[in-house]
């Protein structure tokens, strides 16, 4: 039995190295055979025919960047997918492409079918716009012609039949070509319409087109029809011109000659929706009094209706083209009954706006009406919507900000704000206190805002840790931002904080690092407390980097950067300088940073108008031209770089 078991033993440990050598033994052939195949490979490329080499895979043609136009010049149809291998819809879709590949081979004529890997064939795959797997073409005369129905073998060879007939022809855009010729003529005489000014060259409008496309076919098929047009804007130049076009795509809406924006999506769905809600009339029509009264009981926002006696009368038209272009910031609505009439206390011919119940007191009227004349102009109107549109204390979230509270300076009381039923009360509570104040300062926008919703901006303030119930900051002018020192709330001390301010005599928060000691280098630090002093210094020109420590093209800018402030370094009047926008305040609304990094330059003689830096390359060079012509104290101009 020993025997036996040692026997054993002996045997597996000669197994044990008999197969590793064998593993290896196949590794080092597949290895040879892999390097025979790329010797194969290397005497294919030398031989000049192979380029073109056209392989099949279960019956699908494979093409690539080196034999596509070879093999489709001269075919009147062919179809290619475009796909990624690791795409599991690509794969997925396979069987059947390899089904419609076999179909169509039967076909009289046959018509090939073929695929292209464009992970592997970019230059293919930029050329045709390929931004998705898998991507279906249908090559008409060599021509694309989008496929975008079903992924299955009856609707594909269908489609692909019938683009194939001799007498096929490619259906004419939706989408409408203006030109300086045609432009005025097709849009005055539009209800409505949708213009792209695009560049031939710009990205985002090679990636908005086919989407627009789209949207034109769905809205030309409405009743009535949306038509959607688009203007070559660098080969018709006095067009963008006149309608303020600085950058690409812009899209603006048209009514009877008048330009809106767009402030729109930018995909088919969306922009049809949009364009669908824009189509209609900007202000909705009431039909009963309970839906004035509970928009009054339950609303967040102003009520503005407008009283009319039909849609023929003169002031119903001038009021529906005073919404028009306020349709996306304001709610209007509009009557022809007399029980709502009589409720707002109005005669046919006036507008009419009330605040919600919750927002009324006794220091300002419950509602303010306009009477609307032949002679009125909309912009009149408008003036109106605007300026009654906030009750005297407001209440400020993230969701009306931009759109309500923009004006400066802005007093916000922050608080646990909340009007649902068991917290009305506290929240009216503080409320009032802040309305005894504000009817004495009308030059001063006042608003309430929750303290959680508000965190960051109470933190920016200092007063995030407090310990007090209410906070009180004022946000001024230019992005400077000034706190109330915490003490017990009430009337009196909010009006001394406001009284203070009024007067000049309170120093605005302003979140800054440390001053640096040192300052001497090419390139000038500059901090929160410093951008006064050094920025916005009349007696120099300075150009300004806002960065971000983390920020990537930041770090590949920081040597073209540094060597600039070298090459400007005996220039008295003319500063290099950065600062660190994450742990600075910028205390000046002109300095916007929405990006890393952004650069203006501040002119000596327009502080408040920087120019901002906005294209070509961050290096040396670009920056040293930018510099130059925006310069006002250059002791010399540099030509040499």
């Amino acid at each position: 039995m020993k025997k036996i078991t040692l026997l054993l033993i002996v045997l597996l440990g000669v197994t044990h190295f008999i197969l590793p050598s064998r593993c290896e033994e196949d590794a080092k052939d597949d290895s040879a055979e892999d390097l025979g195949e790329e010797d194969d490979d290397d005497d294919d490329e030398d031989d000049d025919g192979d380029d073109t080499e056209v392989k099949e895979e279960n019956g699908v043609l494979v093409l690539t960047d080196g034999n596509f136009d070879t093999f489709i010049e001269g075919k009147d149809t062919v179809l290619v997918e475009f796909y990624a291998p690791w795409c599991g819809h690509c794969k997925q879709f396979a069987p059947e492409y390899e089904k419609i590949a076999q179909t169509l081979k039967e076909n009289d004529p046959p018509i090939p079918v073929a695929k292209v890997d464009a992970t592997k064939a970019s230059a293919l795959g930029s050329r045709f716009e390929v931004s998705g797997y898998p991507t279906i073409k249908i090559l008409k005369k060599g021509e694309p012609v989008d496929y975008d129905g079903d992924r299955s073998e009856r609707a594909i060879v269908e489609r692909v039949k019938e683009v194939a007939q001799p007498d096929w022809k490619p259906p004419p855009e939706a989408t409408l070509v203006l030109t300086k010729d045609n432009f005025d003529d097709v849009v005055n005489n539009a209800d409505i319409i949708l213009v792209e000014f695009y560049a031939p060259w710009c990205g985002h409008c090679k990636r908005l087109a086919p989407e627009y496309e789209k949207a034109a076919k769905e809205l030309s098929s409405r009743t009535p029809p949306i038509p959607l047009a688009k203007v070559d804007a660098t080969a018709e130049s006095d067009l963008a011109t006149r309608f303020g076009v600085s950058g690409y795509p812009t899209l603006k809406i048209f009514r009877k000659g008048k330009a809106f924006d767009y402030n729109g999506p930018r995909e088919k769905f969306g922009i049809v929706d949009y364009m669908s809600d824009q189509a209609g009339p900007p202000s909705k029509q009431v039909q009963t009094l309970k839906q004035v009264q509970e928009i009054l009981r339950d609303g967040d926002d102003a009520v503005i209706v407008g009283v009319f006696s039909s849609e023929e009368d003169a002031a119903y038209e001038i009021y529906q083209e005073a919404c028009n272009s306020l349709r996306d910031d304001y709610k209007f609505m509009h009557t022809f009954n007399n029980e709502v009439a009589q409720f707002l206390k109005a005669s046919p011919g006036q507008v009419v706006m009330l605040h919600p119940e919750k927002f009324r007191s006794k220091y300002e009227p419950a509602s303010h009406s306009l009477t609307i004349k032949d002679s009125t102009a909309a912009s009149e109107v408008q003036d109106f919507f605007k300026k009654h549109i906030l009750p005297l204390v407001g209440h400020r979230k993230q969701s009306n900000d931009a759109k309500r509270y923009t004006t400066r300076p802005l007093v916000v009381v922050y608080y646990g704000v909340d009007f649902s039923f068991d917290y009305r009360v506290a929240t009216q509570f503080w409320r009032s206190k802040v309305l005894e104040v504000a009817k004495d300062f009308p030059e001063y926008t006042f608003a309430i805002a929750d303290e959680e919703d508000y965190a960051d901006e109470l933190k920016s303030l200092g007063l995030s840790e407090s310990g007090e119930e209410v906070n009180v900051g004022i946000l001024g002018e230019g992005g400077k931002k000034y706190a109330m020192e915490p003490e017990e709330f009430d009337s009196d001390v909010l009006r001394s904080f406001i009284m203070a301010f009024k007067k000049g005599k309170l120093k605005p928060i302003v979140k800054s690092q440390p001053i640096p000691k040192s300052n001497k280098g090419p390139v000038k630090v500059v901090v929160g407390k410093t951008f006064d002093d050094i920025v916005m210094d009349a007696k120099k020109d300075v150009l300004i980097e806002f960065y971000a420590p983390w920020c990537g093209h930041c770090k590949k800018m920081e040597p073209d950067y540094t060597a600039l402030g070298k090459k400007y370094k005996n220039e008295k009047n003319l500063v290099i300088a950065k600062m660190d926008a994450t742990a600075n305040d910028v205390p000046h609304d002109s300095y916007k940073v929405e990006g890393f990094p952004t650069i203006y330059f501040a002119p000596s003689n327009s502080k408040q108008s920087p120019v901002k830096f906005e294209g070509g390359k961050r290096d040396v060079e670009e920056l040293t031209k930018f510099v130059e012509k925006h310069a006002t104290k250059l002791s010399h101009k540099k030509d040499e770089l």
